[in-house]
């Protein structure tokens, strides 16, 4: 997917077209995890559509829901939706984000070893 430490650096438009695509994906995923989110809170929990999306976008923030659950089922499924809203947010914060320019970073140290 990137370039080797053979290969000299990519163009500064193809950096910021890499870094385009990584952010779309980013944002596919977090529209998918909130989705994925507002429904549970409305099925599970029968929820309102804004306060299923103020609890599940609360939750993809790191911040917790505003709404505790009161049924079993809106319990199990807040509980499994915080532990996937964490590993989203790790994911797409430290891999999706992170990961285009931590290489282009070390890229440029592979370079100077070359040079």
């Amino acid at each position: 997917m990137y370039e080797s430490k053979n290969q000299g650096l990519i163009s500064s438009i193809a950096f910021i077209s890499r870094l385009l695509k990584h952010l779309g994906f980013t944002l596919l995923l977090l529209v998918f995890s909130l989705a994925v989110g507002m429904i549970g809170y409305v099925v599970f929990e029968h929820f309102s559509w804004i306060d299923a999306f103020l609890n599940s976008a609360m939750l993809l923030g790191g911040m917790g829901p505003v709404n505790p659950p009161i049924t079993y089922a809106g319990k199990m499924f807040a509980g499994l939706y915080a532990l996937y809203a964490g590993l989203v947010f790790i994911v797409s914060a430290a891999l999706l984000l992170f990961t285009p320019i931590v290489h282009r970073v070390l890229h440029l140290f592979h370079l100077d070893e070359h040079n």
